[in-house]
């Protein structure tokens, strides 16, 4: 039953923690820290010990894939290059400067064990920054950027950390070796997540259940995550390249109603995962310290070089990749330089999250023929990391952002293209209604033409004054009124039990489904 408390306990912080966050206007994960961080040294209350196994294995990879379900795949591979040199260049670049530097400060431990530290803090948790770059509407690219580089960094650290901690331990690593694992994770893991998403669709298409089919959808990182792992290869990239896949061809996998309820699953299930991960990074901190070796006062400084090292490594790999590489005449003519805004704010979104501290817990008791090294230190380093950036980098980037003047998406260039796409796509569907009428009551064949002027009546509406209810506007307000009046009456027959409650759950349904279109607008 303690188990349970905890669980209990955990997601009721997470709730109460995220709405005083909302109403503070404070980024949830930073104060799910910070939360964390006192709970932690309240005795008795939360005590929960992480196991590096638990995130790696139990919550990243269902965290990875729902984000990969809603990344846009031609967003994605128009991005690719900035991605890739974020996501395995930076990550490379950033392992080498934090152990170079950690050697410095302790020449006594061997540099394969700094540069697993090194490998540990190089990946950035974009949970936090792409909350904060769509909560302040930073342009659309940049946010694609910073979920690329999130789905892919966790592999290629995990990998760096793998081969380095090999590497610590005294097992023979060379050039062909390094190699060969990498090849082994990269191109295993993409054989895995291909298959997976072609097996995986190929079960959606056939279920008509949408129950059946969100159970399918929960089980499918761990279906291609595991047996990824199990012969090396890369788990984290076959999740993310099954989620790709089953995203870009939802609309033709699942029926309707399996997408709502899906997108309502993941939506809770994503909003629980991220806030217990960093609740559970700020209750390691009583434990964390208690294991340190080293005086506060080295400890402090060590953590100010490793973070100072992480956020200038950032910085300095951020600006000349992005502009260099446009010396390349065919990358210039394909992608023009952006104003220096967008790196920059880029630059300052490197927080980090739960991974790094996992993969800090998995760090080696003891090197080769059984060496020592400060362990705690190492790990306290990590979980310092983890907050520094959250709180520093998290807490700053609107204002960053801001100074900047990043200038933000063209809402009116969107309205647009949707209302020229939604004008094709109602012609197309009126074109099919004359098709298919046949014998059908001409009431009904009016009332779908009337639909289909409406929605692209709406789509075009969007492009007017923001000040002037439009017609659309002005009837789902109405509607909703109605709608209220009509859950009244149906409340009211099942109390005095002219209705039996199943009843009134249907009706129920339909009006809750139709009030929902109203919140879009599609009706």
């Amino acid at each position: 039953m303690h188990g349970l408390d905890n669980i209990v306990g955990l997601i009721a912080v997470v709730v109460a923690t995220s709405v005083v966050a909302r109403r503070i206007g404070v980024l949830s994960p930073i104060l799910l820290v910070v939360v964390g961080i006192v709970v932690s040294f309240v005795p008795g209350l939360l005590e929960i010990e992480l196991e590096p196994e638990v995130v790696l294995t139990g919550i990243l990879p269902p965290i990875l894939y729902v984000a990969a379900l809603e990344t846009s795949v031609p967003a994605f591979k128009f991005n690719l290059r900035p991605i890739l040199l974020l996501a395995i260049g930076l990550v490379l670049f950033t392992t080498a400067a934090v152990g170079f530097t950690l050697h410095a400060l302790l020449p006594a431990v061997p540099l394969a064990a700094c540069l697993a530290l090194g490998a540990v803090v190089a990946p950035p948790d974009a949970v936090a920054a792409t909350a904060v770059a769509r909560r302040i509407g930073l342009p659309r690219r940049v946010v694609t950027v910073l979920e690329g580089e999130s789905l892919i960094n966790d592999a290629s650290a995990l990998v760096t950390l793998r081969v380095a901690v090999a590497a610590a331990v005294g097992e023979a690593v060379d050039g062909w070796s390094i190699a060969s694992e990498a090849s082994i994770a990269v191109v295993g893991g993409v054989a895995f997540g291909v298959a997976g998403g072609l097996l995986i669709g190929f079960v959606h298409k056939r279920i008509r259940n949408p129950l059946i089919d969100n159970a399918v959808s929960l089980l499918t990182p761990w279906l291609v995550f595991l047996p990824a792992e199990a012969v090396h290869a890369s788990g984290v990239v076959a999740v993310v390249v099954c989620g790709l896949s089953l995203g870009h061809r939802m609309p033709t996998l699942m029926s309707a109603a399996s997408r709502l309820q899906m997108d309502a699953f993941w939506r809770m299930v994503k909003f629980l995962l991220e806030g217990v991960v960093f609740l559970l990074v700020g209750l390691q901190l009583r434990s964390l310290i208690a294991n340190v070796e080293r005086s506060f006062a080295f400890t402090m400084g060590a953590l100010a070089a490793v973070v100072g090292v992480v956020i200038v490594a950032r910085i300095v790999w951020l600006f000349p990749t992005t502009y260099f590489t446009r010396l390349v005449p065919r990358i210039r003519r394909r992608d023009p330089s952006p104003p220096l805004a967008a790196p920059a704010v880029i630059s300052w979104a490197g927080m980090r999250g739960a991974v790094t501290l996992a993969a800090a817990l998995s760090l080696p008791v003891h090197l080769a023929d059984g060496e020592s090294y400060p362990r705690g230190l190492f790990v306290i380093l990590a979980f310092g990391v983890i907050v520094a950036t959250l709180v520093l980098q998290g807490a700053t980037l609107p204002t960053v952002a801001r100074w900047l003047k990043v200038p933000p998406d063209d809402e009116k260039e969107d309205a647009l293209a949707e209302a020229s796409v939604q004008h094709e796509a109602s012609r197309a569907g009126k074109e099919r209604l004359e098709e298919m009428a046949g014998d059908a009551p001409e009431g009904v064949v009016e009332r779908l033409r009337q639909v289909a002027q409406s929605r692209s009546n709406l789509a075009w509406e969007r492009l007017g004054r923001a000040d002037r209810e439009t017609p659309s506007a002005a009837y789902a307000r109405l509607r909703r009124e109605m709608l209220n009046a009509e859950r009244e009456v149906f409340r009211t027959a099942r109390d005095t039990g002219r209705i039996p409650e199943e009843t009134l759950r249907q009706a129920q349904r339909d009006m809750d489904l139709e009030e929902s279109l109203l919140e879009r607008g599609d009706l």
